[in-house]
């Protein structure tokens, strides 16, 4: 008898654990790999099927930008140019600061209003109306990984060819080679101080988040001695302003600059070769099994959950370390879990106010024509666009964002912005991912209010 009901209970032991399906599926990597949906997505990926576009957006090469987003991102010659040709502008008003005239006050304004408003309208027109949505949120994700200040000094201009050439090329690629991109850049090099590093004056600010933050993570077995021989192996890495300016020359390695002196490093005896020891330590710390643990921990608290199940994360790290670094590989892995799409997935991540102003464009059909309402809504919400001013970035866990202030601000956003939006296309839109309790709350509210009442409702604040 109890062999019989070893048998017996077996097949439910071994069963598959429940997975998300049909449109509550759609919806739910709609909210995870996308910005939400927009009217017809849900109803679209459903029929597709879910494995197909996630694919898809693992290959974002093959779905074309629609016309109106190219000609719109085509007109906006802040990033389009190059650094240089940028950073040129932003010195010439900057000297001009002695200059207390009319015109010259005039002038500074609208250079620095040009600099800022279309780098940010670039982010979030392609966040809104890009079908390439996951790799929008890949972008958010490494910006925020890799981040830099544009309130400090010569980023700002840089800031729109920081994440043009060190991150969106690399998103879904070699992450040794987003890190050399992001060490190189001068957005960086400025940001972190790693310009001024050389022999004899030496900066560790840099060596010590490329450890902390953007690899091996926070105490994970190097010392304070070990941040101090990797800024030395750092020395020489900068730029030179005017030769950005004159030439578009984004890095330089000086090796007048460079601590010529032999080095230990995570226990290695780094000889003098230049500026090849810190290609060294970069090679050593993409494919670390500490940086593979913590940037899986990373994504996975991204997509799944701020307290990402442990199994998950491990057997992302394994495909990290034989992948050597492959993003797409990981991401593969993640999507592919039994954690990702599991029932107790679906709304159990807060959205951070970057994500719920996107979403709710997207879920209202808005193609945010003005970028400086967007913007001064994200400063309400405690999320400027490119302006953490700490290395670490912006947090995407609940604990940060959830507060009574910060959802009456965006009760108050989401009222502004569903003037003129058809509630029932919202609804529409949101599909499953609104509750019935929701619906029926909604449905029996005034005709004017139903807009408003959708974008914030608790169901719409989750993804």
């Amino acid at each position: 008898m109890i062999l019989l009901a070893a048998v017996q209970a077996a097949p439910a032991a071994l069963a598959a654990p429940p997975q998300l399906s049909g449109q509550a599926a759609a919806a739910h990597v709609l909210n995870r790999l996308a910005y939400g949906p927009a009217p017809g997505d849900i109803e679209r990926v459903t029929q597709m099927g879910v494995a197909r576009y996630i694919d898809s957006q693992l290959h974002p090469e093959s779905l074309e930008l629609p016309a109106a987003l190219s000609e719109r991102l085509a007109g906006l010659d802040t990033v389009q140019r190059s650094s240089g040709e940028v950073l040129g502008d932003f010195l010439a008003v900057r000297d001009m600061v002695k200059d207390e005239t009319e015109d010259a006050k005039a002038m500074r304004r609208e250079v620095l209003a040009r600099i800022n408003n279309q780098t940010a309208e670039a982010r979030i027109a392609r966040a809104v109306g890009s079908p390439r949505q996951l790799e929008e949120v890949m972008v958010d994700f490494w910006f925020n990984h890799f981040n830099v200040f544009s309130g400090k000094g010569q980023v700002r201009p840089l800031v729109a060819s920081y994440e043009r050439d060190a991150i969106r090329p690399y998103v879904f690629g070699s992450f040794r080679d987003m890190l050399g991109a992001t060490a190189k850049h001068p957005a960086m090099l400025f940001y972190l101080d790693n310009y001024l590093s050389k022999a004899g004056g030496l900066n560790e600010n840099y060596a010590r988040e490329l450890m902390e933050l953007h690899t091996l993570g926070v105490d994970k077995g190097y010392t304070q001695k070990d941040v101090t021989e990797l800024a030395r192996m750092l020395t020489g890495w900068s730029f030179a302003p005017r030769q950005l300016v004159a030439r578009n020359e984004t890095f330089r390695f000086d090796p007048k600059r460079h601590d010529n002196g032999d080095k230990q490093w995570l226990g290695r005896v780094i000889k003098p070769q230049g500026q090849a020891e810190g290609e060294y330590a970069l090679d050593v710390l993409a494919v670390h099994p500490a940086t593979a643990r913590h940037i899986s921990y990373k994504l996975a608290q991204y997509f799944v959950a701020d307290e990402p199940p442990p199994a998950l994360v491990e057997r992302m790290a394994q495909t990290w370390v034989a992948s050597k670094g492959d993003i797409r590989s990981v991401l593969k892995t993640l999507f592919a879990s039994d954690e990702f799409m599991s029932p107790e997935a679906q709304g159990a991540k807060f959205k951070t106010p970057y994500q719920f102003v996107i979403s709710a464009a997207r879920a209202g059909n808005s193609a945010m024509a003005e970028v400086r309402p967007v913007l001064g809504a994200l400063d309400r919400l405690g999320m400027p666009l490119y302006g953490c001013q700490t290395p670490d970035g912006y947090k995407n866990t609940q604990s940060a964002w959830l507060n009574p202030d910060a959802l009456s601000r965006r009760i108050g956003y989401a009222t502004t912005l569903a003037q003129g939006v058809d509630a029932a296309v919202v609804q529409a839109a949101l599909g499953e991912a609104v509750s019935e309790r929701t619906q029926g709350i909604v449905a029996a509210s005034p005709q004017k209010i139903r807009t408003a009442m959708l974008l914030g409702s608790p169901d719409f604040m989750q993804r």
